[in-house]
């Protein structure tokens, strides 16, 4: 836990450099093979499912195996330098297999593409292909580029592209859970995160193309949805509705959402205090972050609704009270503080300070007083004193974080941090101060998973646990993973009840009832 690379709560460690494999489709390619890794974010992974069902389009045939691609594609993080690093110490072990093909074509994509952009090709000669997260739908054409003899870069980013209207791959899915991007940017200037710089401004996707594609994964069976933007809560889609007559039963289904959504924004919306509203009457409507988390959760009362991330600063009232009115918007927000401090929290120009953010803190306990609350922890971020860590230690202490990630500050080339502060906290002096932040969460997880002990969870099976075919595992309502042994009245994409007997660190361990 001492050295945790990003901050997004869907990071999942064991998919980092995961390949994906899909079936083919007849093109002019038919017979190339891709390699693709992924790492980084749960955004990453949801963009390398939009380029393989770009590639796959173009007639790609997908292997696990690198040795025998075609094209190698890596999709990139760029939070910290280490995240990096990790890139370029796997792209060297692409060198032997570029020794062997001549034609093989590698690229590199995502956030560390945009951040270095034709750089990349003088750092590291193997790259052939540098692309920016905007630029997928571009990858034939670069690739094409390539088998000409040129290299290729495109990392023009864009103020209207969400890809809304491909279809993802859903990669080496378990069947159940989906990530369903809604948004993609960020207008948050937050001073030491680069993702402004390799994401691009803020943008919406469609709420009726959000809502297609979540209601064509339940009819397909998963029954966990997460829908990730860098900010959730500033989710805004303003835009003109569909007319015309549907073409199909899913199309319908969004139209029946469309009309409850209408209904909505004549009663409820009009008098909500804070947040967006609804203009549903008339040619135009808004959308908002509570009004879109309601349309999904309307599709079906057995579609879990996960979210990622909220930001302090725009997490409303309107928002709590829709996740408090429907049981299927799971009681969970991740909600990063990273200091305690308000001077610090300045400085990182994080646009709240300590107080809003115990306000916000206060409010999620007012009305969803179940509701399990994640972090986000940065120690020694620029010029923070011993006293402003222990503000952070004392915020710990108020919120009692079910779960946190947390990290030193690692200063990232182009963001105002780096450019106006700086980072002259000794590593001995971070390292210190995040060995107390981690022992101090350890200590909130631990209670706050014992405090569950005699419940009964409501919990969605995922499949087998990790150590033992005997178990099954899945996740609460509140995001905590639950273990319990099989039987044979239930299966994986199935609800159980069970009645939690005792936990772990990091797991609550029960029996079906």
């Amino acid at each position: 836990m001492m050295d945790l690379a990003i901050t997004d709560k869907v990071h999942d460690e064991s998919r980092q450099g995961e390949a994906l494999v899909l079936e083919t489709k007849k093109a002019k390619n038919n017979g190339r093979k891709l390699y693709i890794e992924s790492y980084g974010c749960a955004m990453n992974f949801s963009d390398s499912e939009i380029v393989a069902s770009i590639l796959l389009d173009q007639g790609y045939e997908t292997t696990a195996d690198f040795n025998v691609a075609d094209v190698i594609f890596i999709n990139t993080c760029s939070i910290r330098e280490n995240a990096e690093q990790r890139v370029r110490n796997r792209l060297r072990e692409f060198t032997i297999a570029k020794v062997k093909n001549p034609g093989l074509v590698v690229g590199v994509l995502g956030c560390m593409a945009e951040r270095l952009k034709s750089k990349f090709l003088e750092e590291e000669k193997l790259v052939d292909v540098v692309v920016g997260p905007d630029a997928y739908r571009d990858l034939p054409n670069l690739i094409d580029q390539v088998d000409d003899g040129q290299k290729a870069v495109n990392v023009l980013l864009s103020r209207e592209e969400t890809y809304a209207d491909i279809s993802p791959v859903r990669l080496n899915s378990n069947g159940i859970n989906a990530f369903v991007s809604i948004m993609r940017g960020c207008d948050n200037m937050c001073s030491f995160c680069v993702v402004p710089f390799t994401r691009g401004r803020e943008r919406s996707r469609d709420p009726q193309s959000i809502i297609k594609e979540c209601t064509d994964l339940f009819n397909q069976g998963y029954r966990e949805v997460t829908l990730l933007g860098q900010n959730v809560d500033s989710y805004k889609w303003g835009g003109s509705p569909k007319v015309g007559k549907s073409e199909s039963p899913e199309d319908e289904k969004a139209e029946d959402i469309g009309e409850a959504k209408e209904k909505l924004s004549t009663s409820e919306a009009k008098v909500s205090p804070t947040g967006g509203d609804l203009e549903g009457a008339g040619e135009a409507y808004s959308v908002n972050f509570a009004n879109l988390l309601e349309m999904v959760a309307l599709i079906n009362p057995d579609l879990r609704v996960r979210f990622s991330t909220s930001h302090p600063k725009d997490i409303t009232d309107e928002v709590l009270y829709t996740i408090k009115k429907y049981d299927n918007i799971c009681n969970y927000i991740h909600l990063p503080v990273q200091s305690g401090n308000s001077r610090v929290l300045e400085l990182m120009n994080r646009t709240y300070d300590r107080d809003w953010y115990i306000n916000r803190i206060d409010a999620i306990r007012r009305i969803i007083p179940e509701c399990a609350i994640s972090t986000d922890v940065i120690t020694g971020f620029c010029s923070e004193t011993d006293e402003e860590h222990q503000d952070t230690l004392s915020m710990m202490d108020y919120v009692q974080y079910d779960f946190a990630y947390m990290f030193m500050y690692s200063e990232r080339p182009g963001t105002l941090a780096a450019k106006r502060y700086a980072d002259d906290i000794p590593d001995a002096v971070k390292r210190q101060r995040l060995k107390e932040v981690v022992a101090k969460q350890q200590q909130y997880s631990f209670s706050r998973l014992q405090a569950q002990v005699g419940s009964t969870q409501k919990v969605l099976i995922e499949g087998f646990s990790k150590k033992s075919n005997n178990d099954y595992c899945g996740r609460s309502d509140n995001n905590a993973m639950v273990v319990f042994p099989i039987g044979e009245n239930y299966k994986p994409g199935q609800y159980v009840n069970v009645l939690i007997d005792r936990s772990t660190t990091a797991t609550l361990i029960g029996n079906v009832i």
